[in-house]
């Protein structure tokens, strides 16, 4: 970790009179408020006044709790909660405030849809390495290239006391995510009447700094991850891989893409793995930058930043990594079964995000919702060209307490025309699911290796 990123690149800029990017460093003074009236990673510690969301405490770590026999797919810490109540749409207007269009549409077009509503438990922490990393970052991080890169930034989180829109979103694509994992799930392209046919995907992600021997200022300059996805199943997709080497600025450098088509038989670059080229195997459901919620660079939209509020969200979803449930009990028509689904209230922050005059883009306007805890994106709400609302996307995080990692065990992504939706990341009827910590070399995320992936 000792290595940082060093990015060269102009000064920033005003991108908007409503986003206007200035220098993000703060004071030493403002940087020890984390771990004092912040969290390490700049939530507010405190409760809320209501006090329906609690004060962290520290979040669910390695040290706390009861050690999982598999730490790639974890016990429920709270197999004893129950829910609190319900919203449906007899209750509707009493919660809405606490609700994005987003949600609040699921129950205008489904009579039946619900969300089951929990105790809030804030159970997010990461590993006490990247504490100061990130405490760190908040004194020397600053964007670049217009806010489209990073410089002085190490690892994780480069603005936990974040000033403007932009630095939320660069928290949402950085964050600490294992530094090195391996997952066996799938993607789940659902009809309208609830008939599907999963995508088993096997995907690696990995940070420089968790490679054998640590980041390379040369070999890794402009990388924030590096990347492999191979598709195992259904057999008319099998063998298709995809490698990324993740560029932080990618107005400077576009990110680097490649695909083995097995029925080719060889590699190409993948240009059009971007933005909203369309993602492999979701059966036109997905962009590409909706993966991970959302991805790559920000440089196609004018980004606001709204403030802080309450609302519902996806949380501590263990239940829908329970090897007892098949797909067929989870996914349903319209939206995944809600006795498996658990929101709690949590602080997020709300950011928007409006296409540039010129770019191009199938959503023109975005409303993004990120976890104060995590700082990830929790709940996006997308829009067509029209300025009507299209697709919603919830991430259904949990908490990975043995390795002290906050991440989703799926993402859904609802298409509020058609009825259609995706799900993401489900692995009940996989032997495997996540496995942490592996040691890997550049090597592996070459184009060799993706051809031998790929074979």
């Amino acid at each position: 970790m000792k290595n940082k990123i060093l990015i060269n690149g102009l000064i920033t800029f005003t991108l908007t009179l409503t986003a206007t990017i200035v220098s993000a460093k703060v004071t030493p003074e403002q940087a020890g408020q984390l771990g004092l009236n912040l969290t390490p990673l700049g939530a507010e510690m405190a409760a809320n006044a209501a006090g329906t969301i609690p004060a962290w405490t520290g979040g669910l770590n390695s040290k706390n709790s009861i050690k999982s026999p598999d730490a790639g797919r974890p016990n429920n810490p709270f197999p004893q909660d129950k829910a609190l109540f319900e919203i449906n749409n007899s209750n509707l207007d009493t919660y809405k405030d606490n609700l994005t269009p987003g949600q609040i549409a699921m129950f205008k077009k489904y009579p039946a849809y619900k969300m089951p509503i929990y105790e809030t438990r804030r159970s997010a922490a990461y590993p006490q390495s990247i504490y100061p990393v990130i405490k760190n970052n908040a004194t020397s991080a600053k964007l670049v290239s217009g806010g489209y890169g990073l410089a002085d930034f190490d690892t994780t989180i480069p603005f936990p006391i974040p000033e403007n829109a932009l630095e939320v979103v660069w928290n949402h694509i950085t964050r600490y995510r294992g530094g090195s994992a391996r997952r066996y799930g799938t993607t789940i392209p659902v009809q309208a009447d609830g008939s599907f046919a999963p995508v088993k995907i096997l995907d690696q992600l990995v940070w420089p700094e968790f490679l054998n021997g640590g980041r390379d200022v040369k070999k890794d300059d402009n990388v924030l991850f590096y990347y492999l996805q191979r598709i195992t199943a259904p057999a008319r997709l099998t063998g298709t891989a995809l490698l990324i080497h993740e560029t932080i600025d990618q107005v400077k450098e576009p990110r680097r893409a490649w695909i083995y088509n097995a029925g080719q038989r060889r590699v190409r670059r993948a240009p059009n793995v971007a933005y909203d080229g369309p993602g492999a195997g979701t059966d036109g459901l997905r962009a590409t930058d909706n993966y991970d919620m959302y991805n790559g660079s920000p440089d196609r939209y004018n980004w606001t930043l709204v403030g802080k509020k309450e609302i519902y969200i996806p949380y501590n979803s263990y239940q829908l990594m329970d090897r007892n449930l098949d797909y067929k009990s989870i996914v349903k028509a319209g939206y995944l079964n809600p006795q498996y689904i658990r929101y709690e209230l949590h602080r997020v922050w709300e950011i928007t995000a409006e296409l540039k005059e010129g770019a191009r883009h199938i959503y023109a306007k975005r409303t993004l919702y990120i976890d104060e805890d995590t700082w990830g994106a929790s709940v996006i709400d997308q829009y067509d060209g029209r300025g009507e609302l299209w697709k919603l996307s919830e991430a259904h995080n949990i908490q990975f307490y043995d390795v002290d990692t906050p991440w989703m065990v799926a993402e859904t992504l609802y298409d509020l025309n058609s009825g259609r939706y995706l799900v993401t990341g489900l692995s009940n009827e996989e032997p495997k699911y996540m496995i942490w910590g592996e040691k890997t070399s550049r090597r592996d995320f070459s184009t060799s290796a993706l051809r031998r992936m790929g074979r």
